[in-house]
């Protein structure tokens, strides 16, 4: 780190001095739209002319927030506010001979940077129930939250909800997959509604990752909890803007975080490596109370455990609009041909979206004046 120009009077945060610890408390807490998602309505939602599916997907989400005003609990469970449902023994009788009940779930599917998340997180806003009566969170954060509460407690935490939002669906491994759909379905049968974003059909899921055939009754149990909603686009956050900034000089970004109040520096190699010794559950709290991210020396990511690390702090920081100024490698050679090409590369692609994002948000950083940025 440069000494020879006292910029301000702390030094830069680290993230590699962070080791947070996270109750699970605070990750039940925090399953509510994040910061950057927290204002987002369907109003506010801009469909591209060009993909009517946009539009019919906010028409479609639309509704489905306003049948769930009403919704009543599944038989026999707790009602959404705890009292106890029960239908009349001709109806159950009826509901026993009829057809099988249709999928009360929406699966926004589509590339990324098209909105899915926009569109969930207004779904969870226009769902008309008092917040700790809705979930919202990554996929990632609903497995780590059965990991930290254990299973059933998860069960009996998510059962008295009207909605519960899963964003980022994705099968990774195959205990994942038996343990999210034993998961839903206990959440199914105890009458929550269901929304999830992924940019894998749900009849896919798992697919170049794993065996994904010899658990097709759990996928295929997965997927007929959802509607499917397929949405088209292009990635808006780069749609009609211009060209990510290049990286900057390891003394531009080392002058930048000196001059940022609440800026992180750390060399790259060393973030990668601290990450395997952080819980990904925790790289939001990893990340609590920082304006700017500094990484000196990007490069290559080594190997798939580490790439897929990186993507669960892209996501975080995405989330929280941190913006992020790096020396080195530009964003869209942090991974190998190998990894864009293989079964986890919709991931890679969303964290080179949104990583690139955040590089043009920090990009003031290292062209403002030292001393303008600190009054400030």
């Amino acid at each position: 780190m440069s000494t020879s120009t006292p910029l301000a009077e702390a030094q830069p945060l680290s993230l590699c001095a962070r080791e947070p610890r996270v109750p699970p408390e605070r990750l039940v807490a925090e399953l509510v739209p994040p910061p950057r998602f927290d204002s987002v309505r369907f109003s506010t939602y801009v469909p591209d002319p060009k993909q009517p599916s946009q539009a019919e997907a906010v028409r479609e989400l639309s509704a489905f927030a306003a049948s769930l005003g009403a919704a009543p609990a599944a038989p026999g469970r707790r009602g959404w506010f705890g009292r106890k449902s029960r239908p009349p023994r001709t109806a159950r009788s009826a509901a026993r001979t009829s057809a099988p009940a249709a999928p009360r779930g929406m699966y926004l599917d589509g590339g990324y940077g098209v909105g899915k998340t926009h569109l969930l997180a207004s779904l969870w806003h226009a769902t008309e129930a008092p917040p700790e009566k809705k979930a919202f969170g990554t996929f990632v954060e609903l497995t780590n939250l059965v990991g930290a509460l254990g299973f059933q407690q998860t069960v009996a935490t998510l059962s008295g909800h009207r909605l519960l939002c899963i964003d980022e669906f994705e099968l990774d491994d195959p205990g994942d997959t038996v343990l999210v759909s034993s998961l839903l379905a206990r959440l199914v049968e105890a009458g929550v509604a269901l929304a999830a974003t992924s940019n894998t059909l749900p009849g896919k899921l798992g697919e170049g990752r794993f065996a994904a055939q010899d658990f097709l009754r759990e996928i295929q149990g997965l997927s007929a909890h959802f509607r499917a909603l397929r949405i088209d686009g292009e990635d808006y956050r780069h749609r009609g803007l211009p060209e990510a900034p290049a990286p900057f000089t390891e003394e531009q970004v080392v002058r930048a975080a000196e001059a940022t109040p609440g800026a992180s520096l750390d060399a790259f190699p060393a973030l990668l490596g601290h990450l395997a010794r952080v819980h990904p559950s925790r790289y939001g709290a990893l990340t609590d109370g920082l304006n700017a991210v500094c990484l000196t020396g990007v490069a290559p990511v080594p190997d798939q455990s580490t790439a897929l690390r990186l993507v669960v702090l892209a996501d975080r920081l995405y989330d929280r609009e941190v913006p992020v100024l790096t020396s080195g490698l530009p964003f869209d050679r942090l991974f190998s041909e190998e990894m864009l090409n293989g079964g986890y590369r919709k991931k890679y692609f969303r964290a080179i979206s949104r990583l690139t994002a955040l590089a043009r948000d920090a990009k003031p950083l290292a062209e403002t004046p030292a001393a303008e940025r600190a009054e400030g």
